[in-house]
């Protein structure tokens, strides 16, 4: 536990235009990864614009491990195919959360992250204060693929007992 920074919430809410890999459609889901822990969505069968609205939840204990986010085509007697991959940058929302701000009104914009070459947002990023929370929502832009994107939003859990953000 002394090792945890605390833990990240990830919603994986849906895809979009995503991939066909099966004849006319697909039956995706998403793995995310970060370091030794990986977690996956649910399958959403035949529909390249799934609806997942899972919540995935990483304990972070070094936020330079990258998190890699996968798309995938669950198949019944073949290897899985790929669908593109993503890496969610979760800095610039740890530095929001390290200014340890707090009772802003509902809906306030603490920062924007622009798209770039080194991140994979498909679209400028908000980060947000939500209902006494800060939250983070992004569509990522999948690549190694020829289309699709994914929309994800994070948030942070404190954990009893952790290291917590603050150094």
């Amino acid at each position: 536990m002394e090792n945890v920074l605390g833990l990240l919430r990830i919603r994986v809410r849906r895809g979009i235009n995503l991939a066909v890999r099966d004849t006319v459609s697909s039956d995706p889901y998403v793995v995310i990864s970060m370091g030794e822990q990986k977690l996956k969505t649910c399958v959403v069968k035949s529909n390249c614009n799934p609806e997942w609205n899972d919540e995935l939840t990483l304990s972070i204990k070094d936020p330079d491990v990258p998190m890699i986010l996968t798309v995938h085509d669950k198949d019944t007697f073949t290897v899985d195919d790929n669908m593109g991959k993503a890496e969610i940058d979760i800095k610039p929302y740890l530095e929001c959360l390290k200014k340890g701000l707090q009772n802003l009104p509902t809906g306030t914009k603490i920062d924007r992250v622009h798209p770039n070459r080194k991140n994979c947002l498909a679209d400028e990023s908000c980060i947000i204060w939500n209902n006494g929370k800060i939250v983070q929502d992004m569509v990522l832009r999948l690549r190694d693929v020829e289309c699709g994107e994914v929309e994800v939003q994070i948030e942070w859990i404190d954990l009893p007992g952790s290291r917590g953000l603050q150094s």
